[in-house]
């Protein structure tokens, strides 16, 4: 379980009471956790937050638009002690203006709630993280989040323009010098505005690229070249022709996909002991069941056999019972 974080902003749920709920969610590992996170970025994630411990890179952790909680409960199991891991959503809440409002309606408002998103998370972690329930505009507009005080900064918010570019102001400022910024969806086509602002934010404001995968953009505003080459090294372990490489502003980027990184272990919760053991007494059972089925099918059909029938079919078992023990006591 990871170290807790600060105390969130109003009085958050327990795991004892997500535990007395029966009518949340009880994800067993975090593939039961709807939402969109893909293996590759799944496993370049783990690979990145290791990198920073193992090179002590201090600082907290923030995720902007956190759904039902996949990657926020993956982030939040590399947090550690004296870290702070922040999220923010509008969840039930009103969006800032009717054209975010109108995306939240078409994707999100009938299935994302808070308390959904605080029972996946306390599944596999003691403590909720920091929330900040609002639009991400609000973060730039308090001191919740310090200036250089972040070491991973995840934005998967609002797909339109407007909201993305200040996302990204809000975020330099917010990151440390070797921190890492994610940027979901940057390349899809519906969503044009997180890929104006992002290669926007590349051509004027020094963002510079790590890593591509297919759904994310890595990148920081330091200097990418360590974790780079290190990344670089990494995915020539596996094959020496990986990763791909692609020459963007005379810098080599590594295009990424889910075999040039090693697989990581599906996090499991505190339900998944408890829905194993209930899977196999569901097995059991119908096994069981289906034993019974054909025994009872079996003393049928004896039954309808006429009793010549039935004296000819026991003399054939009688003989194939003989055939097979004779073959077995002529074995050396």
């Amino acid at each position: 379980m990871a170290v807790p974080a600060s105390a969130p902003e109003s009085v958050a749920p327990t795991a004892l009471a997500v535990e007395s709920d029966p009518d949340l969610p009880r994800p067993a590992t975090l593939e039961d956790v709807p939402g969109w996170f893909p293996p590759t970025d799944h496993r370049f994630f783990c690979w990145l937050l290791e990198y920073q411990r193992e090179r002590a890179i201090q600082g907290d952790l923030l995720e902007v638009g956190v759904y039902l909680g996949r990657s926020a409960i993956l982030l939040g199991s590399h947090l550690r002690e004296g870290e702070t891991f922040t999220v923010c959503d509008l969840f039930e809440s009103e969006a800032p203006d009717s054209a975010n409002s109108a995306e939240m309606d078409y994707s999100y408002r009938e299935t994302l709630t808070r308390r959904a998103f605080e029972a996946n998370y306390l599944s596999f972690h003691d403590a909720l993280p920091r929330i900040h329930q609002g639009p991400s505009q609000e973060l730039a507009e308090t001191e919740l989040i310090a200036p250089d005080s972040q070491r991973f900064i995840h934005i998967d918010a609002s797909h339109l323009y407007q909201h993305v570019a200040a996302d990204l102001a809000f975020a330099r400022k917010a990151l440390r010098e070797d921190g890492i910024l994610v940027m979901d969806d940057y390349r899809s086509e519906h969503t044009p505005g997180v890929a104006a602002a992002t290669w926007e934010a590349v051509l004027t404001q020094g963002l510079r690229p790590v890593a591509l995968t297919p759904q994310k953009f890595y990148a920081t505003w330091g200097d990418p070249e360590p974790v780079r080459q290190a990344l670089i090294e990494h995915c020539r372990e596996r094959s020496p022709r990986l990763p791909e490489l692609q020459v963007l502003y005379g810098e080599p980027i590594p295009r990424l996909w889910a075999s040039a990184l090693l697989p990581q272990e599906q996090l499991r919760s505190r339900w998944f002991e408890q829905q194993q053991a209930e899977q196999e007494a569901r097995e059991q059972a119908e096994r069981a069941a289906r034993r019974r089925i054909q025994a009872r099918a079996r003393r049928l059909a004896i039954d309808l056999t006429p009793p010549l029938a039935a004296r000819a079919l026991r003399r054939l078992r009688a003989r194939a019972r003989d055939r097979a023990q004779a073959q077995q006591d002529s074995r050396p």
